[in-house]
């Protein structure tokens, strides 16, 4: 199954057969006192070099969110995105749980955005759904509802066929629902990387729809985090992830995900392997 996300004449495919997407996390003013000073203050220049940044490191999908207490939200995301827009050629993934917000963003959008993100809870989706038929955007589909979130595979797999099923109603296609089984903290419960990764598998195999994950989430609390989210992400692609939010500019993250597209057979010739090679190779000899 393909989801297809667009900014002008620029297309990223989500896919199995597929590289692996990043969206790029970095345009979040949440504990980022520099950036939410500039933001609230109507300048843009930080949030233009982020996405330049993101896009130079190789993010596909560049993440938008400005969700500053006591701002006026639909305005600032408005002239986020306006701002990013500006600076780089990429679809964007609106990052807001205000409607009137999203609506602001939709409406100047010139493509196919992403919305981060809907629960299957019953007002989430009367909010989401609508606007996402309207401006005809694909939505990430987060595994909880009312009752929090579901504690097996086979009850996570329930909350997607439930998410996927409401938006079918509202005429959005499986398509462009991508869901997250939620990667929770394995220092609170040793259990918990294990449960969504088979959740993970269970939702691919039954539903076949795209997968994201907000990956670092599962070593909250831990020392050594980069090598425990890298280690989670590979393992995720090989249950169907195919599409993360992460931070691009961390290199071995960057590596660790060509390593896997590479394996997955999506790699032609392996030459995007070889390229990064070389430009590691090049950096390395240049700081010596």
């Amino acid at each position: 199954m393909e989801t297809t996300l667009t900014f002008k004449d620029k297309k990223t495919t989500i896919s199995p057969s597929h590289r692996f997407v990043i969206i790029g996390e970095r345009i979040n003013p949440t504990r980022r006192r520099k950036l939410a000073e500039s933001m609230a203050n109507g300048d843009f220049s930080l949030v233009q070099d982020e996405a330049r940044r993101q896009a130079e490191a190789g993010a596909q999908v560049l993440d938008v969110n400005a969700g500053i207490p006591g701002v006026d939200e639909p305005s600032l995301l408005r002239g986020a995105v306006e701002a990013v827009m500006e600076a780089v050629s990429l679809p964007l993934c609106l990052d807001t749980a205000n409607p009137e917000a999203l609506r602001a963003a939709l409406e100047i959008y010139p493509g196919k955005a992403l919305i981060n993100s809907t629960t299957a809870e019953v007002s989430m989706m009367e909010r989401v759904f609508p606007l996402a038929k309207k401006f005809g955007a694909a939505v990430i589909g987060v595994i909880t509802d009312e009752t929090g979130i579901p504690a097996t595979p086979e009850d996570r797999l329930a909350v997607a066929r439930k998410l996927v099923q409401c938006a079918g109603d509202y005429g959005i296609p499986p398509e462009d629902i991508i869901i997250d089984c939620l990667a929770l903290t394995v220092g609170a419960d040793h259990l918990a990387g294990r449960i969504t990764l088979d959740s993970m598998q269970l939702v691919q195999q039954e539903l076949g729809v795209n997968l994201s994950l907000g990956a670092s989430n599962v070593s909250f609390g831990l020392p050594d985090r980069k090598l425990i989210n890298m280690a989670y992400l590979a393992l995720a692609i090989g249950r169907g992830l195919t599409i993360a939010i992460t931070d691009p500019t961390v290199s071995e993250i960057q590596t660790t995900l060509l390593a896997c597209d590479l394996l997955m057979g999506r790699d032609e010739y392996s030459m995007r392997w070889i390229q990064s090679f070389r430009k590691r190779s090049q950096l390395a000899g240049s700081t010596r």
